[in-house]
């Protein structure tokens, strides 16, 4: 039986950043459009967080119980290492997405805007479908497409949204930005596992296109999210915000970016996981705070 910290493990905590980033920019937004709602906000991080959590058991169960977990390196894996039990996996993962969709209704129900029901229950299934059913998308090759709208630009529009009841430009520019790191997450995790995904016949977008175009392309993510800050930032002017605070963040990427460059593969990719985590956040926070102090 697993012990409560392998449970808090196989959650993956380090991807959680992820989670919040999103949340935080899209609520720097709000604020700079003198819209600003707290509670909506702290539900907006509540749904983001349970979803990840439940993306991250979802995953565990599915990948677990089709074998493609047993070989791998990084995080505790619950199923895989036969710590605990599929069904159990499972349950944890559904009570998650659960309290993420409970969460979301209530959002939606405060702030009235009633069909990002259609978004939600759309997010919901999604989170589940990547590795689990009978066609997971995620073995498609389509898990950085899924991320990117998921995990940056419905989060941020969504927690703008409910605040505004508007887009503004900066909370699209702000969803791509986040989109691509937390992109960049999950291809550095599938650059990790490209031999046993291989092998397993999970063909993600590392397998398809090879060891080498997957690392250029987790720069060009890099490269693309700190390309939005003055995208975001100049249209206001220079002297009148502070958008460009998210350059801040910039230091954080080099290391893991010089990592991938050079070539490192299996366990030592684990820490590029958990750099890229870090940007993540750091990033989030400090636009999303440079946009709200704007």
């Amino acid at each position: 039986m697993a012990t409560a910290g392998e449970w808090v493990q196989g959650a993956r905590p380090r991807t959680l950043g992820a989670a919040a980033a999103p949340i935080v920019i899209g609520t720097g937004v709000a604020a700079a459009e003198d819209s600003l709602n707290l509670g909506f906000a702290a539900l907006a991080l509540i749904v983001m967080v349970a979803a990840q959590v439940g993306v991250n058991y979802a995953n565990d169960y599915s990948d677990g119980v089709r074998g493609t977990d047993q070989a791998r390196v990084g995080p505790v894996r619950l199923v895989g290492q036969g710590l605990a039990a599929a069904p159990q996996v499972k349950a944890a993962a559904v009570a998650a997405l659960l309290l993420s969709a409970l969460c979301g209704l209530a959002l939606v129900g405060l702030s009235e805007h009633w069909w990002l029901l259609l978004p939600g229950a759309v997010s919901i299934a999604a989170a589940w479908l990547y590795t689990g059913g009978p066609k997971p998308y995620g073995y498609l090759g389509l898990g950085e497409v899924a991320v990117f709208v998921f995990f940056g630009l419905v989060p941020v529009l969504g927690t703008t949204y409910v605040q505004t009841s508007t887009f503004p430009a900066a909370a699209w520019l702000g969803g791509i930005g986040v989109g691509a790191l937390s992109c960049a997450i999950l291809v550095a995790n599938n650059l990790r596992d490209i031999p046993t995904d291989r092998e397993a016949g999970k063909n993600t977008l590392a397998v398809r296109i090879g060891d080498r175009s997957t690392r250029l392309l987790y720069i060009a993510l890099l490269v693309a999210a700190f390309i939005v800050v003055p995208v975001v930032a100049v249209p206001h002017g220079l002297s009148l915000t502070y958008a460009w605070l998210g350059l801040l963040a910039f230091p954080l990427g080099v290391p893991p970016a010089l990592a991938v460059l050079r070539g490192v593969g299996g366990r030592a990719l684990v820490p590029v996981l958990q750099m890229t985590g870090l940007l993540t956040l750091a990033y989030g926070v400090l636009l999303g705070v440079g946009i709200g102090l704007s």
